[in-house]
């Protein structure tokens, strides 16, 4: 039999390069629902989310299908397409049964801080990550010359994104207002960095009030700048603008008076500034923006003939104002209205250095919002707030009353029961039946609509539903006992009955359905109706780039866009 001849793919000549774009941008808008969108439609400009939806294809009918829908496990199964069953990302912290103590999401003591002085900001890796991300893919198929880069505020939201192979991730220090990294990465800042940190951007962000963009009563999407459902900022009488951020990023007058003492001054040179209150205003957006514009010129992302790069920006201060304020108010739709502008400056920016059409982009979210309930309540809408410390209390007196004293619950997180199981063990209580009596416990109590067991999601397969939503977010080593669904509307609050702001964290599809735009390189313009995950994402990525998908994916190439 004869052999058939290798066809050259995509019909190229021998000997040249698969074609793929110069450069991948991946943009992660942290907290951000699908209908903002369109709820804020009339007031964005023509050139940030307009001219992504204008001109690329949109996937309508995107949505996440795990819980915790959390920024840790959002991140990493956007750029891994592994749900956290495979990737190993189950929240943003979990407790370690092995080493009896809570973990956070990219805490790692064996490196140190390279650009700060802090600890708990700089020791920081994706060692707990177990997929590869697509960006690490893309450095194996290039036989490592690709440049893979992440930048967020967030840790996490750089980290988790940029994999465990990528040249650099960097986020932001609010103790010195820095942009910084860790000894996983590399041993000291570039000098590109260094620089632009030595700008002071920070401080002159906050250096003025926060205004709106419009008049106020242009903002017509949102609710009335005071409401009782709001969270101001510390100081703050009311919860309204302007924000007068000046003054509220001056150091608390005890902290004034320490730094004074140990000085030995009468009076300080200068007046500290508490650098990390950017996070919480649009601002950190812009800064985020200018870190990511300096990073394509200083490393030449997508510059160098025949590599391609990947760059991945998560801007996290949507999350941070959503969290404070809800989904409504007024400062949410402002931080759209500038994040839109600097989305613009980037695609603008990109067009510049890489050249019109040479670069890909992608757009979606870690996870969307609830409203806040104070929003609800007063609209008469279905709603409420779940008292993490009720929850936890209440299966530990249970259990107590039942079997004695102990410490039965070692931790409630991501809404899930870690039990003492050394102490059932010692009491010779059977895991199983426990965990099935934790689950009945759950629930009685109000907003508690599911409580399953580890052992049943590990017997049981679920297509669709709840149950469904858990398995996918399910990992035995890392997972708690028993995993709690609340009804919808209803939130976890740590503060309760006090509950201002939003959260996200459950299957209902406030939390699950976020934008997917596709932008550049290849792309024409369309939008699909066809339901896609998040999974999906990464292995369309990979027919894109003709590479191997990230080891963990379990997602299938949205074809509509790849035409």
């Amino acid at each position: 039999m004869l052999a058939l001849a290798a066809v050259p793919a995509l019909g190229q000549k021998a000997g040249e390069p698969v074609p793929r774009p110069k450069l991948v941008v991946g943009i992660v808008v942290d907290q951000m629902r699908y209908d903002y969108l369109y709820r804020y439609w009339s007031k964005f400009g023509n050139d940030g989310f307009k001219r992504l939806l204008g001109q690329g294809f949109s996937f309508e009918n995107t949505h996440y299908n795990y819980v915790p829908t959390y920024t840790g496990p959002g991140h990493a199964c956007i750029y891994t397409g592994a749900t956290p069953s495979a990737n190993g990302i189950i929240g943003n912290n979990w407790w370690v049964r092995e080493e009896g103590k809570g973990t956070y999401v990219t805490e790692d003591k064996t490196v140190q801080p390279v650009g700060g002085t802090s600890l708990v900001a700089g020791q920081q890796s994706p060692r707990h990550l177990l997929s590869t991300t697509i960006g690490d893919e893309l450095r194996l198929a290039t036989n490592f010359q690709s440049k893979v880069i992440g930048l967020s505020m967030k840790d996490r939201g750089s980290i988790l994104p940029a994999g465990n192979g990528a040249n650099a991730a960097y986020w932001y220090d609010g103790t010195n207002g820095a942009f910084i990294t860790s000894t996983f990465y590399m041993k000291q800042l570039p000098d590109w960095v260094s620089k632009f940190n030595a700008r002071g951007l920070p401080a002159q962000y906050l250096s003025k009030p926060w205004e709106t963009l419009l008049p106020l009563a242009d903002y017509t999407e949102s609710s009335p700048d005071n409401v009782p459902w709001e969270n101001g900022f510390p100081g703050e009488v009311t919860p309204t603008f302007p924000h007068n951020l000046p003054v509220l990023s001056a150091a608390p007058v005890a902290a004034v008076k320490s730094l004074e003492k140990a000085a030995g001054e009468t009076q300080p040179k200068t007046t500290p500034q508490n650098l990390d209150l950017i996070r919480s205003t649009p601002f950190g957006n812009s800064l985020t923006a200018d870190f990511a514009i300096e990073t394509l010129h200083a490393e030449q992302m997508g510059q160098r003939p025949g590599i391609t790069d990947l760059l991945a920006v998560s801007f996290s201060c949507t999350d941070y104002v959503g969290h404070q304020f809800g989904a409504n108010a007024v400062e949410t739709e402002d931080t759209y209205l500038r994040l839109d502008r600097d989305i613009a400056r980037l695609l603008a920016e990109l067009d510049k250095t890489v050249g019109p059409g040479q670069a890909l982009v992608f757009l979606t979210a870690d996870h969307g919002a609830a409203h806040a309930v104070g929003f609800l309540q007063e609209h008469h809408l279905p709603g409420g707030g779940v008292g993490i410390g009720i929850m936890r209390d209440s299966v530990q007196r249970v259990l107590t009353h039942r079997h004695g004293p102990g410490a039965w619950v070692l931790d409630f997180e991501n809404l899930q029961v870690y039990l003492n199981r050394p102490l059932l063990a010692q009491k010779h209580l059977d895991l199983a039946a426990t965990q099935a009596e934790v689950a009945a416990i759950l629930r009685t109590l109000p907003g508690v609509a599911q409580a399953r067991t580890a052992t049943d999601l590990q017997a049981s397969h679920w297509t669709e539903g709840p149950g469904m939503f858990q398995e996918n977010g399910f990992f035995a080593p890392r997972s708690g006992d028993v995993l709690t669904v609340l009804l919808p509307g209803w939130l976890e609050a740590y503060s309760y009955p006090v509950i201002k702001g939003t959260t996200h964290g459950v299957s209902w599809q406030y939390d699950t359905h976020v934008p997917l735009l596709f932008w550049g390189w290849h792309v024409k313009h369309g939008e699909s109706v066809v339901p896609a995950r998040v999974v999906d994402i990464a292995a369309t990525l990979a027919r894109f780039l003709h590479i191997q998908e990230p080891s963990g994916c379990s997602g299938v190439p949205l074809g509509e866009v790849l035409r």
